[in-house]
């Protein structure tokens, strides 16, 4: 309910705020994992995910033409959602190779380096299971990478690990917004967000409390809700 945001090509928001505020619900929407009722989710002006009906309201549109759009949004999950009974390797190419994006060769080729960039050339070959969490994450990354993706959609990546292991995700997360990769992460990191976000957006009880470039909102808030939450995870 009143979510109003916009996201500029190269920019890094962060979605913040309370468990239970709305966040995931709110991203899964923009990649249309989630249905809308009413409103609009617009990529480069265009409805993702839907279509509108004069005088009907919205309808789905086809699994087809949703999966051409999902191609230029990348997606990563907090469980990893990694297939368990392939390679390392063979998470990052899979998609690339069945939508014919690439051919197996070069999709492999592909795939190596952008497990080079998560840190991962040695581990290619290893399965999800002998993989720790931290890396899983960043195996799911570079599958996210490897289609070439607009822009990448994170639904708070470093919630199911370990704390020891949420460091290395963050920092190929962090690498990533340097090379001015457009990014939406909902998160609890507060550090991370204040120092990587370009634009931070709180959430709370499904609406946007307040949003604003990260610096003002976390120095100056300017609702109670904001710094209260603020104050209660700074401590």
């Amino acid at each position: 309910r009143g979510v109003d945001l916009r996201v500029h090509h190269g920019e890094v928001v962060a979605v913040i705020g309370p468990s239970g505020s709305g966040k995931t619900t709110f991203i899964r929407t923009l990649n249309a994992l989630e249905s809308i009722d009413d409103g609009d989710v617009l990529f480069h002006g265009e409805p993702f995910g839907y279509t509108r009906r004069p005088g009907k309201g919205l309808a789905p549109t086809r699994d087809a033409e949703v999966s051409l759009q999902r191609r230029r949004v990348g997606m990563v999950f907090q469980q990893f959602n990694l297939f368990p009974h392939k390679t390392a390797l063979e998470n990052v190419t899979f998609a690339a190779v069945e939508t014919g994006v690439l051919a197996k060769k070069q999709a492999e080729s592909r795939g190596k380096e952008l497990l080079a960039k998560v840190g991962l050339e040695a581990h290619a070959a290893k399965y999800p299971h002998q993989l720790s969490g931290g890396q899983q994450q960043r195996v799911a990354i570079a599958r996210a990478l490897a289609m070439e993706p607009e822009v990448i959609l994170f639904d708070e990546p470093t919630s199911a690990l370990d704390p020891e292991l949420v460091d290395e995700v963050l920092a190929v997360m962090t690498g990533l917004a340097a090379e001015g990769l457009t990014m939406v992460i909902v998160t609890h990191e507060m550090r991370f967000a204040r120092h990587v976000a370009d634009w931070v957006v709180f959430m709370e009880d499904g609406l946007v409390g307040e949003q604003g470039p990260a610096d003002q909102l976390f120095d100056a808030p300017t609702t109670d809700r904001a710094r209260a939450f603020l104050q209660r995870v700074h401590g």
